[in-house]
């Protein structure tokens, strides 16, 4: 058996609390677009683009959790750490869509639950967590790197927490909301120590060789020096 808040099948949640997520979900989808504008340039559009086909390929991946249980990634705290939460948010739900469309990966009718659990909720808890951590703990390889672990650790249980919260109103199930909740949390607690370790090797990686491509530290690395050259014949003094 696999447990786990990703990929909601058909029938699952309810009609109703389907549909309206479908409505949050394309809501939060047109908010991302608008923020994209912002953040993506000439550097950051190709690496977002990068980072949905690196989520998708990662999410194919299954390892092992408890007994009966195994996890992915997700993705969402490490793409909004890469090319913002916007983006990073557009990047997973792409990916989303890809597999509900074309791999029948989660249900047609629940792809709007699965874009808000795994692509805004993880995308916008890991970029907050992220920049947090780094605020308080500076710029260093180490600190990025335990900002970006904790980011995607934190995620996934808060992404499985929306999933008891979408069951709790529409769930079709028999089971206890309290029995779904303990399964659910503590199952994505160990999951999100992978996400974590994912997300902080990745991040790592690429902040070593180029920091300028880690949108979450945009603002807090050091402006480069900008030469002025004067040209011939023209002194400084007035």
């Amino acid at each position: 058996m696999h447990v786990s808040a990703m990929h909601i099948p058909d029938g699952f949640i309810n009609a109703p609390v389907s549909a309206i997520a479908g409505v949050i979900a394309a809501v939060g989808i047109v908010i991302c677009l608008r923020g994209a504008r912002k953040q993506l340039d000439e550097k950051t559009a190709p690496m977002a683009g990068l980072v949905a086909v690196f989520v998708f390929a990662m999410q194919m991946i299954n390892f092992p959790v408890a007994a009966g249980t195994s996890g992915h990634l997700l993705g969402g705290a490490l793409a909004a750490i890469l090319v913002g939460p916007y983006a990073g948010a557009l990047a997973v739900s792409v990916v989303i869509l890809v597999q509900g469309l074309l791999f029948a990966d989660g249900g047609l009718s629940a792809i709007g639950l699965n874009i808000i659990n795994m692509g805004l909720v993880t995308a916008v808890v890991g970029w907050f967590v992220f920049r947090l951590v780094v605020k308080m703990a500076g710029n260093s390889r180490p600190a990025v790197l335990t900002a970006a672990f904790l980011a995607g650790l934190v995620s996934v249980p808060v992404s499985a927490l929306a999933f008891v919260l979408e069951y709790a109103i529409g769930g079709t199930g028999t089971v206890p909301v309290g029995t779904v909740t303990f399964a659910m949390v503590g199952v994505h607690i160990l999951i999100g120590i992978g996400e974590g370790i994912i997300t902080a090797l990745t991040v790592g990686a690429v902040y070593l060789t180029r920091p300028d491509l880690v949108y979450g530290m945009h603002d807090r690395l050091p402006k480069p020096t900008v030469l002025t050259v004067n040209p011939v014949g023209k002194g400084a003094a007035a």
